[in-house]
């Protein structure tokens, strides 16, 4: 449940968590595992007589690396590398790590993705730095606001808020050519392709709860880009 909660924290895909946890048990003896894992619980049972025992996923966020590493440890448990204690413990502490990626390096690549974004999406030269300058103020916005308000709608709908005055602005003082070549390069950090992505390969799986849960978060991910740059748009 410990590998489950880290990789449903972290983003990983509904049906990875729960065969990553299936394999866990059998590996450790376990016959007849029972796992059921959503986008905010998991459910485990050893057998269908036994009493479910159940963990709540309160935030989430994407962070592959740890994931990476679950995976990692749940094949040396396989493979018979890794006893029971040894297990345990190198869980807890991936669970206790951090990020590798600090905000000030999250923001650092959001500057230069959102420029390059920019060039490949029909945006000239001129358009680069007003990107990459609109783009990493808005990632950093949206960071801040995450920790003022624990409502990810608001964080992004604030951030592109930012992003599309800052775009603008560039704009008007004759900085840059396209506005709309530099909102969109700037807005894609923010876009949430890992969510639409899980949420497909989820309902191919059988899924459909959490593929449906996850579809609709993307959805309003989308939705509060859009009505923060729409926001900015309808007073020009």
């Amino acid at each position: 449940m410990l590998a489950g909660k880290i990789m449903l924290e972290c983003s990983a895909e509904t049906y990875r968590v729960e065969d990553t946890m299936d394999r866990i048990a059998i590996a450790f003896g376990v016959e007849n595992p029972q796992s059921y894992a959503t986008p905010t619980g998991i459910n485990f049972s050893v057998d269908r007589a036994e009493a479910a025992n159940f963990m709540r996923i309160a935030k989430r966020t994407t962070d592959l690396y740890k994931i990476a590493e679950v995976n990692r440890i749940s094949r040396m448990i396989v493979s018979g590398e890794l006893e029971l204690n040894e297990a345990f413990d190198s869980l807890k502490e991936l669970d206790r790590n951090h990020s590798v990626y600090s905000n000030t390096l999250l923001v650092i690549a959001a500057t230069f993705v959102s420029g390059c974004f920019t060039i490949m999406f029909g945006g000239t030269w001129a358009d680069f730095i007003p990107a990459c300058i609109a783009g990493g103020l808005g990632f950093a916005a949206m960071l801040g606001s995450e920790r003022l308000v624990e409502i990810r709608f608001i964080a992004e709908f604030f951030a592109s808020l930012i992003i599309g005055l800052i775009a603008v602005g560039f704009i008007t003082l004759g900085i840059g050519l396209e506005l709309d070549k530099i909102i969109i390069g700037a807005v894609m950090p923010l876009v949430p392709g890992l969510h639409i992505t899980n949420a497909v390969r989820d309902l191919m799986a059988g899924h459909l709860v959490a593929g449906v849960s996850k579809g609709a978060e993307a959805v309003l991910t989308a939705f509060a880009i859009g009505a923060g740059i729409a926001s900015v748009l309808a007073f020009i």
